[in-house]
């Protein structure tokens, strides 16, 4: 037997309006459609359902019966056809995994957790590191919410550009680079750190460096942000760091920051998230994406270096009410430009 669910839906309008003539105006039908369905209802249950009873229909006790049942399986299936447009976040219980690059989930994912635990108490969150090789992938439905600053290049996967960083040159206090003005020649001709989860002793600023007819000694690569930062503290080395989704890390280190010599430059970098297109119109999902941006948003609002510091001037990274709310986390940040040139701290299993 083939199960019209229609048959539902005129049931419940017959049971709940107790006539024909009533039934079929609540569904927009004609008197003789609804008979004829209800025709359809006997046979399929091979009860009366609704029986005369001089002017008025009486429903059979099958009917009564059925009554709560049906109505609230036609509830279900409104519910299941319907948009869905919104979420009771107090009574959320899901987890939802973000593979966001270390050092944007430190910089960004205490705010965001923060309005999580206030606002959806049953919502948890599994942030991913990301790797030389992905396993996940968010065409899999393996990731909710990517946070990097590559482009994604799959068609289906959405992408939108929260914030921008820049470079900056991070070193301990005392390095001989700190008090003296700072010319592209000396900028050159110190020790430097790589950041590059795959060891690269290479990365875009070589290439900018060499457009100028430059090159400069690395002596180190590191995996990490942070792991890069902790050479420098403690050497006479020389990083060039995102300077905004860092800042915490530089001062709890008390490095010293400035800009990078002219006429050096490198463009800024782009911060996005990026999900599948599955996710578009999930509420749950749509409003962890308005959280995450506005956390993500936040973490690349912070002060600046000048453009310029003065030799032997204190570095200027902005009062600590200016300061970025981020914890100390490990950054496993890479060098590789992608296909723009543009420098990158994250990428997608591309690069590293």
């Amino acid at each position: 037997m083939q199960l019209d669910l229609n048959l539902l839906t005129a049931l419940d309008a017959l049971l709940e309006e107790g006539s024909v003539t009533d039934a079929a105006a609540r569904l927009h039908v004609s008197a003789p459609a609804m008979s004829r369905t209800l025709g359809r209802i006997r046979r399929a249950t091979g009860d009366q359902i609704l029986v005369r009873t001089g002017r008025t229909m009486t429903p059979t006790p099958r009917a009564l019966a059925l009554r709560a049942t049906v109505h609230q399986l036609v509830q279900q299936a409104q519910a299941v056809l319907s948009p869905q447009t919104e979420v009771d976040l107090s009574r959320l219980d899901r987890t939802f995994i973000l593979k966001w690059h270390d050092a944007l989930a430190a910089a960004a994912g205490p705010a965001l957790l923060r309005t999580l635990r206030a606002q959806a108490p049953g919502v948890r969150l599994r942030f991913l590191a990301e790797a030389a090789t992905d396993t996940h992938d968010p065409r899999r439905g393996d990731i909710d919410l990517e946070a990097a600053s590559s482009q994604p290049s799959s068609p289906e996967i959405r992408r939108e550009i929260v914030g921008h960083d820049r470079l900056v040159l991070a070193m301990r206090p005392g390095h001989p680079l700190d008090s003296a003005a700072l010319t592209i020649e000396d900028y050159a001709a110190a020790e430097h750190v790589t950041v590059s989860r795959r060891g690269r002793l290479r990365d875009p600023v070589d290439d900018a460096l060499q457009a100028l007819g430059l090159a400069r000694q690395v002596g180190v690569a590191a995996p990490t942000n942070a792991t890069a930062l902790q050479f420098v503290r403690h050497h006479d080395l020389v990083v060039a760091v995102p300077e905004l989704v860092s800042r915490r890390l530089l001062d709890d280190f008390g490095l010293r920051v400035r800009p990078l010599p002219k006429p050096l430059t490198m463009p800024a970098i782009p911060v996005y998230v990026a999900w599948h297109q599955r996710y578009d119109n999930d509420p749950a999902h749509t409003w962890l994406r308005g959280q995450a941006r506005t956390a993500l948003r936040g973490a690349c609002a912070g002060p600046q270096t000048p453009a310029a510091t003065p030799p032997g001037a204190e570095d200027s990274r902005g009062s600590a009410a200016g300061r970025i709310a981020a914890e100390v986390g490990v950054v496993d940040g890479d060098g590789d430009p992608d296909p723009a040139g543009e420098p990158e701290f994250g990428h997608r299993g591309g690069h590293g």
